[in-house]
């Protein structure tokens, strides 16, 4: 199988070509008006191109052309149609967001496409096979049950990641972390021989933190780009796949130290954890557009970010204080893994209430206190 070398380097291709292209996205999109214009609710005050996912979709295409190329990846690729089923369910859905950015579609033709895109994957057997929730039985998934939970985990993470895109850079640094603490994780259980070969997780996971490592420098604020739906449901296709394939194949059997039971016994629980942040996010907003009774494609500025900003933080700050708790979570979650240690959480803990503090006592926002 391929050494983590290698995934590095098909990642650092990710990241070149992504980063090469995005500047031409922008042109194209300035040429052909393919702008978000500000309005009541974003915090952006001049027209700026949308449609970030075409770089994004172009360095994913390459770099996983490139690892077709290479021979440490040939167990990846030989006699497995998986990467095909990838390829094609990404094409559906960047061509779906790209449609939704430039001429805005409804809320359930992305729906629909989300089913499309999680038909070719449950096609090409690109899924989950079983799940265990902690100290509970395995649970194998029949071929009735495998499309729906298939369709619903793109839904959610893709969701996610598109309602936490609100502020310059925000959405691509918490999947690049999290992607990165995934394939951290899917990489130990492979080495340990806990995850069913050949399994496409690692790469996919690894193209996603290329993507977004290239993506950041064209996106961070100030922006000059955003990602859009079409990069924001590629990257919730492409975690939803990497995390599946990783979570639902990992040795149901595995056990480890006392400190690692509980995700050696419960891995699908990992991404949960790793990506608490556009999670803890989505689940705000369902229960606070549903108190008001509003749709769930209803924007507004309740989000968290949007929270941290009314608090006084700029945009930078807000956006690194947020990675900053992706960074802490996926920590939480994979020292006792990596470590292979008991649990000592006493440095993340203290680290978590170090960000807390800055938070909230940051001397910008008692100054702004005191004002008010």
């Amino acid at each position: 199988m391929p050494t983590t070398g290698d995934y590095l380097v098909i990642g650092a291709a990710a990241a070149i070509i992504t980063f090469a292209v995005t500047p031409i996205a922008i042109a194209m999109a300035r040429r052909l008006g393919w702008v978000y214009e500000p309005n009541e609710r974003t915090v952006h005050t001049r027209p700026i191109p949308d449609v970030g996912g075409v770089a994004m979709f172009a360095g994913f295409v390459i770099a996983l052309a490139a690892s077709r190329l290479w021979d440490d990846f040939d167990q990846l690729f030989a006699r497995n149609d998986e990467p095909r089923g990838v390829l094609i369910a990404a094409v559906i859905m960047f061509a779906v967001g790209l449609l939704d950015d430039v001429r805005e579609i409804s809320a359930p033709a992305k729906v629909v496409g989300t089913v499309l895109a999680g038909s070719a994957l449950v096609w090409f057997g690109v899924t989950m096979r079983y799940f265990r929730l902690p100290f509970l039985e395995v649970t194998f998934l029949s071929d009735d049950w495998v499309p729906i939970i298939t369709v619903l985990w793109i839904l959610g993470l893709s969701q996610a990641i598109n309602l936490i895109d609100g502020l310059d850079g925000l959405a691509a640094g918490i999947v690049a972390i999290g992607s990165f603490s995934f394939f951290l994780y899917s990489q130990h259980l492979s080495d340990r021989g806990q995850l069913l070969q050949p399994n496409i997780g690692p790469l996919i996971a690894i193209i996603t933190v290329g993507i977004c490592i290239g993506f950041l420098p064209h996106n961070f604020n100030p922006a000059r780009i955003f990602m859009g739906d079409s990069g924001a449901l590629l990257l919730g296709l492409l975690m939803a796949v990497s995390t599946s394939v990783v979570g639902g194949r990992a040795d149901p059997d595995a056990g480890g130290t006392p400190g690692q039971a509980y995700f050696f016994l419960a891995p699908l629980f990992i991404p949960l954890f790793i990506l608490g942040v556009p999670i803890l996010d989505t689940v705000f907003a369902i229960l606070r557009r549903a108190r008001r009774g509003q749709g769930l494609a209803t924007a507004d500025k309740g989000h968290l970010h949007h929270r941290l900003m009314e608090m006084g933080h700029g945009q930078r700050r807000s956006v690194v204080i947020l990675w900053g708790w992706t960074a802490l979570l996926s920590a939480f979650v994979l020292y006792p893994v990596i470590t292979e240690s008991g649990v000592s959480y006493i440095p993340i803990g203290a680290a978590m209430l170090g960000l807390a503090l800055y938070t909230v006592l940051h001397p910008q926002i008692r100054r702004q206190r005191t004002t008010d």
